[in-house]
């Protein structure tokens, strides 16, 4: 009997023993929950490829002054200051009628005594020329500066007189023959030419300019005294050398009367995406 009982609490025990170890526990049911279910990953906002453009410049407001010019040429008239054989005087202007181009023009009266070796002639007469300049530089803001190229056509009316001459001597054993005095005049002579300018204007104060330039002459024209008298002087055109060309140049200051204006369209800046 005993042994019957002892074998019934033997399968019991064995029981029991095998049901603890096939039923779950919470500790084991939590560790199977956290080590079986792996946890989604939050959701994160997909950062959108940013990009920087570039804004426009603010650039000024530049307007250019459009008017005339007027003056004087200081060289034309200094010059009878210490040359007693001179007299003259010019009044020279522009107009700026586009962005880079100036209508232009010169005119004046001379007065030129012109000793040479075997002449002695006093030109007097007017003159006047006209053309364009071309201003080839680019100025900053506010700044009116010229540097320019040009070219001018110009005319003249002037009386030769001849105050003394003397007759060559073909015999070199006699002496130099005297001057003579003559007065003789010649009235209604006409020149025409063509010049190429180049010079400079510099603003130096509020509207005043002071300028300098330089002239190459061709003559295209010329109706001369007689024929054994050529024009040794030309107003306008300066002194006449060997064959049509002539050289001059002028000093000048001028006063600037602006009329109106113009906005000077800025350029267009190109907007650029930095990827």
């Amino acid at each position: 009997m005993l042994k019957y009982f002892f074998s019934i609490g033997l399968l019991m025990t064995v029981f029991c023993i095998q049901a603890q170890e096939t039923t779950p526990t919470t500790k084991s049911l939590d560790k199977t929950k956290t080590e079986g279910v792996i946890p989604a990953s939050p959701k994160q906002a997909k950062a959108k490829p940013s990009s920087a453009t570039k804004t426009d410049t603010i650039v000024p407001i530049k307007k250019d002054r459009y008017g005339v010019r007027v003056g004087l040429d200081l060289y034309k008239l200094t010059r009878g200051l210490y040359d007693s054989n001179y007299k003259g005087i010019e009044l020279v202007g522009d107009y700026r009628f586009t962005k880079n181009y100036y209508l232009a023009a010169e005119i004046g009266s001379e007065d030129k005594t012109t000793e040479d070796d075997r002449l002695n002639t006093t030109t007097k007469g007017t003159y006047i020329k006209f053309g364009f300049d071309y201003n080839a530089y680019e100025n900053w803001l506010n700044m009116e500066n010229i540097i320019s190229i040009g070219l001018r056509g110009g005319f003249s009316t002037f009386n030769q007189e001849l105050n003394s001459y003397k007759i060559y001597n073909t015999q070199h054993y006699w002496n130099e023959m005297p001057w003579i005095e003559s007065g003789k005049s010649f009235n209604g002579l006409t020149a025409g030419w063509i010049e190429v300018v180049a010079g400079v204007k510099v603003k130096v104060y509020n509207n005043i300019f002071v300028g300098f330039s330089l002239r190459m002459n061709t003559l295209l024209f010329e109706k001369k005294p007689d024929e054994n008298f050529e024009n040794l002087y030309i107003p306008g055109f300066n002194r006449t050398y060997a064959g049509n060309f002539g050289a001059g140049f002028n000093y000048t200051v001028t006063y600037f009367i602006p009329l109106y204006k113009k906005t000077v369209k800025p350029k267009e800046v190109v907007k650029k995406e930095i990827k």
